[in-house]
């Protein structure tokens, strides 16, 4: 019997290669990120070394000297900036970057490859295939759109030199950045050979470091984690991640729902966005519709509006699983493409 192992287990050999264009938005082409100067001994980088240092037990030296040769990257603080009108998000238009039929016919082909793997990881943890492969495909194209950023300057330009203009994550980035120096030196990684997205996300399902020391593992049992080549390890490892944040074995990610006609319900309906707040019939008593299905459904459902510019919005009746997919990218459009891209080749199967 394979064994399963901790997300702390060795990485050996694991070099991560991650898409050029980070997590939330669709994938434009790959370039190699211009690098721009290096941080060397900044005062604030030379404190956050210490600190980091301290929280892993890491040699504060070699820290320091790490974090003295990341480069700011002006494109990432670019790219991580919103849209410049967000009012303009169009769901149809969204979908259409990842529900195509090139997108589809390598899912069908991964998907075969793989079958022996997809199966063990749906037993195990209760996420189905199509979930899976709608998520690497959403994320890299099955690994075919590997990164043009190294992981050490994305990390570092977010945490030191965070845009302004947008909420402040500084914080959350400068987290990663210790966990992947935690990753590099224990796992004897080039911390500057190490490429990934814009957000310093790694390997063909986009992991964060704190994602890769927390949810992946060894699920062909060969005593390392890959998440660059091995695909089995790429499918345990999306469906384990999936399942530690409340995945449900055969719950529906979301149904049909035509939501209230006045306008005040509504709003009231969708204060909680994505998360699962209203039973069934707290739905119905606001003036939702929902099928039989969907009355029959025994937790809470959340009211998901995806908008479609001039055209009348869409929405659906998230559930948990709908919820746990927003886990991995915090976005009801993301969520939605992954399933229905894994729909998509499922049917091409």
């Amino acid at each position: 019997m394979r064994r399963r192992h901790a997300a702390a287990a060795a990485l050996l050999g694991w070099v991560p290669a991650g898409s050029a264009t980070g997590r939330a938005a669709p994938r434009p082409a790959q370039t190699k990120a211009a690098p721009g100067k290096p941080y060397g001994r900044r005062g604030d980088v030379l404190a956050a070394a210490r600190t980091i240092a301290l929280e892993h037990s890491l040699d504060t030296a070699w820290v320091e000297a790490t974090l003295a040769q990341a480069r700011h990257v002006p494109r990432v603080a670019q790219l991580i900036m919103p849209a410049a009108n967000p009012l303009a998000r169009n769901w149809r238009v969204y979908r259409a970057r990842f529900v195509e039929p090139r997108r589809i016919e390598a899912g069908v082909r991964w998907w075969a490859e793989h079958a022996e793997w997809f199966d063990l990881a749906h037993e195990r943890f209760g996420v189905p295939p199509e979930i899976v492969v709608g998520i690497v495909g959403v994320e890299t194209y099955y690994g075919r759109l590997t990164g043009g950023f190294r992981a050490l300057d994305a990390l570092a330009t977010l945490s030191f030199d965070f845009p302004s203009g947008r909420s402040n994550r500084s914080g959350f980035f400068r987290s990663e950045l210790g966990h992947f120096l935690r990753l590099a030196r224990r796992e004897g990684w080039d911390s500057g050979a190490v490429m990934g997205s814009y957000a310093g996300a790694m390997g063909m399902p986009q992991f964060m470091p704190s994602s890769v020391l927390n949810y992946a593992i060894d699920f062909d049992d060969d005593g390392r984690i890959d998440l660059g080549a091995s695909h089995a390890d790429v499918i345990g490892s999306v469906a384990h991640f999936l399942a530690e944040h409340g995945w449900q074995r055969g719950m529906p990610t979301h149904y049909p729902i035509e939501p209230p006609a006045d306008i005040t319900e509504r709003a009231l309906l969708l204060v909680p966005d994505i998360v699962p707040s209203f039973t069934a019939a707290q739905l119905i008593e606001r003036g939702a519709r929902l099928d039989e299905p969907a009355l029959q459904h025994e937790g809470s459902l959340a009211l998901v509006e995806l908008s479609n510019a001039e055209a009348p919005p869409t929405y659906v009746a998230g559930t948990q699983n709908f919820y746990a997919l927003t886990r991995y990218n915090a976005s009801s459009y993301y969520a939605l493409a992954v399933v229905e891209l894994g729909r998509a080749v499922a049917a091409g199967r």
